[in-house]
Parts: structure tokens; sequence; C-alpha cells
């Protein structure tokens, strides 16, 4: 029996469906390469690599502070007395006579259990003596400077968290916050962050104080304060 006509027309339409998909394979396939990116793209301007990506963001009390609360002093300029009467300046203004809320004691802000490390007892006696509290300063910074001497070798002239570490900057830290943090501090490469009651850390100590002359300052482990 012949084949009739729809069996025709059946096959006729199956012959346009192949040939019209095996035109858009031919045209999709010379298309093709015009798509194809001709040069692969050079992102090694964008590495991070050997960047110091570790920072701390500084809080709201770290803010750079306006001109009428920054100590400055051409005549002492980066010298030790520079160094510890801008310290002062940040702690208490220079009051010697000052006990904040937490109780910490006189011009530097000493603790209690700080003054009882470098053999002061009577803080009676501590607030009234500015002599007293000038050797304190001193007899403290020397004991951090014998605590930390080796993490001052070994980081002086590095940047951590953006800030250049400098021997100044290590003492004033650790006035802040005791050199045990510090330590730890610069060991983590400023990952471990220390912050004192009143929000203030040692990246932003570090930064203040940085670059005067401490080299007055002879650590000593057995450092004592007296008159």
């Amino acid at each position: 029996m012949g084949t009739s006509f729809d069996g025709y027309l059946e096959i006729f339409y199956m012959i346009k469906k192949v040939l019209g998909l095996s035109i858009v394979l031919l045209v999709g396939g010379g298309l093709l390469p015009s798509f194809t990116t001709k040069k692969s793209t050079d992102f090694s301007a964008y590495s991070t690599s050997g960047l110091d990506l570790l920072y701390i963001a500084p809080n709201f009390n770290e803010i750079e502070e306006v001109a009428s609360d920054s100590f400055v002093s051409p005549n002492l300029g980066k010298s030790y007395t520079g160094f510890k009467e801008a310290v002062a300046f940040k702690e208490s203004r220079g009051d010697y006579g000052v006990i904040n809320q937490f109780g910490y004691l006189g011009k530097y802000q000493f603790g209690k259990g700080t003054l009882a490390l470098i053999g002061i007892r009577d803080t009676k006696k501590f607030l009234n003596s500015p002599e007293l509290q000038e050797k304190a300063f001193y007899a403290n910074s020397a004991r951090n400077k014998w605590v930390l001497r080796r993490d001052i070798k070994w980081f002086v002239g590095r940047r951590m968290n953006g800030v250049e570490v400098t021997e100044s900057g290590i003492l004033a830290a650790a006035h802040l916050a005791g050199p045990g943090a510090v330590k730890e501090y610069l060991r983590s490469g400023g990952v471990y962050g220390f912050e004192d009651a009143f929000g203030t850390t040692i990246r932003y100590y570090m930064k203040r104080f940085a670059g005067y002359d401490t080299s007055y300052v002879i650590a000593n482990r057995k450092a004592k304060a007296t008159l």
C-alpha cells in the first residue's frame, strides 16, 4: 500500500525541522569564536601579597585630637622630658593631685598595683610628692624596658596595624596597658587587642607617642622609686 498524503506531509516537516536545527548549529559555531577572550586578564596589580592587612580600627576616643587636646612643647621636643610630659598631659593634664573615677593616681595615673611593684605603698605620700611621682614614672619605664627588651630589639622599625613601632611608643603603651599586654600585642602581630576603661588602645598610644628619644631610660628589672 502506498504512502498516504499525511505521511508525506509528516516526513516533510521532519526534514524541515532537522535542516533548521543544523543551520542554527552552524551559525552558532561560527559566532562562538567572536565571543572568546583573545587575551587573559592580568590581575597581578590587584594582589594583596605582602600588604599589612591586620588593622584595628580606632574607636571614637582615638580620633585625632584637636590642637587644644595635644601637648606641644618646642623647648622639650622629642627628648625624654618631652616624652614624659606628653604622656602626663594625656593622662591627667599634668595634675599631680588627681585621682580618677577608677582610682588611678597622680600626674601619670598610676594604679596601686603598679606602684607596689616599684616600691610605693603609701599613696597619700605619693600624691603629695611631685618628686616621688617623677621618680615613679622613670622607675616604671625602666622596669618595662627590661621586660620588653627583646621586643624592642625585634619590633622597632616595623609597621603594625598601620603604625611604625618605636621604643617610646612601646614604653608609652606599656604605661597604659602593662608590659605583658604590649608583649602579647607585638608577638601576635597586632591581633591581640587591649583597651582601657576609656576605650584607649595599645595601637593608639604607640602612634601618639612614637619617635621620642627614650635612651635616657636604662632597662632595670629591679627598678624602684624612692626619695
